[in-house]
């Protein structure tokens, strides 16, 4: 029970397997729930683990996240949504290169790693997490191999997004290795920048000093995001996000009060904000059993010291990188209104 197009994604999820291989997870899928739908792609995926598993600095990530589990970055969201069908038959033949990828640069704890999971569940396809740091081996040559191997192998199970993590600490060049940094480092920009194969990089970067220019210039990434702060309503967002995974019922919850107090807090923190407010009311012995309410929220955030406080320094040099113009804001449309509300929060 397939449309045309539930086919070509289903035929997409098992490039990189041999014929029997295919044959026997498509047999399968038939088995287990009487027909092959959009639904056994997932099952096909898993398959390609057995494949991926062969090396040892590539990590496979079944996608399970959706756009409902980010709060905000609706140009970053945006951006997505029209990219969603262009690993298909319809968009080649429209005339349209399939996307290189992007760089989602930023303060720490604002949902980059998140941001990746969440495209792989829209776009229903394979994500595979590159561990730069596995690719170094002791013997001449060997680090090397490792890179042009993983990289193969990416090609080989593509379509497929390929997650490197804070990029600036695998690729940072030291001078003391003989030169092999540097040379992995090249292999991989040369493979970005000469790729034919539908590989979407998604890289993602906390400190903007350690990367090279060469890294971010056009050509490597369709799109340089920077993700800020959450704004009022971003941070309303978020609140929900992690009420509702936690089985709360919003409208309890005094979200315009909470998102307020909440000012300069990252979602990574948003969401330790609502996990200590939960243990609050757990440990509350005079009314055992009650369930954590927004008196309990705003009393975590006033014991939670924010990064933006501790950090203050380089949180603005991060936020000044993008008033620049180094990039586009994932949550603002215009580079102004992003300018606008840095000096706000300056002022």
């Amino acid at each position: 029970d397939l449309t045309p197009q539930g086919k070509e994604k289903l035929l997409h999820a098992a490039l990189g397997l041999s014929s029997n291989q295919a044959q026997r997870v498509f047999a399968k899928a038939i088995v287990s729930g009487g027909g092959l739908d959009e639904r056994k792609i997932d099952m096909v995926n898993a398959e390609k683990k057995q494949i991926i598993r062969e090396s040892g600095a590539l990590e496979f990530f079944a996608p399970s996240e959706t756009m409902n589990d980010v709060g905000g970055l609706e140009v970053l969201k945006e951006w997505l949504r029209t990219r969603e069908k262009a690993f298909g038959n319809e968009a080649r033949d429209y005339g349209l290169p399939s996307p290189k990828g992007i760089a989602l640069i930023g303060i720490p704890g604002t949902g980059k790693s998140l941001t990746a999971k969440t495209i792989a569940g829209l776009w229903r396809l394979p994500l595979i997490r590159l561990d730069v740091g596995a690719l170094f081996g002791g013997l001449v040559g060997q680090s090397e191999e490792n890179t042009r191997r993983a990289l193969n192998l990416a090609e080989t199970v593509s379509p497929c997004l390929l997650w490197i993590d804070e990029i600036e600490k695998g690729l940072s060049m030291g001078g003391g290795d003989g030169g092999t940094s540097m040379r992995v480092f090249g292999s991989i920009l040369s493979w970005m920048q000469e790729k034919t194969k539908p590989v979407f990089v998604v890289a993602t970067a906390n400190n903007i000093s350690h990367l090279p220019p060469e890294l971010l210039r056009k050509g490597r990434f369709d799109e340089i995001f920077f993700l800020d702060l959450p704004t009022f309503k971003e941070r309303k967002e978020i609140f929900e996000v992690h009420l509702r995974k936690r089985k709360r019922m919003v409208q309890e919850y005094d979200i315009e009060k909470m998102a307020k107090a909440a000012e300069g807090y990252v979602g990574a923190e948003i969401e330790q904000v609502i996990i200590d407010a939960m243990y609050l009311a757990f440990s509350d012995k005079m009314n055992q059993g009650r369930d954590f309410n927004t008196a309990d929220v705003l009393e975590a955030l006033k014991r939670q010291v924010p990064l933006s406080s501790s950090q203050s320094e380089a949180i603005n040099a991060l936020r000044l990188w993008l008033t620049e113009g180094r990039a586009q804001s994932a949550s603002f449309t215009e580079k102004q209104q992003a300018q606008e509300q840095f000096v706000q929060i300056q002022l």
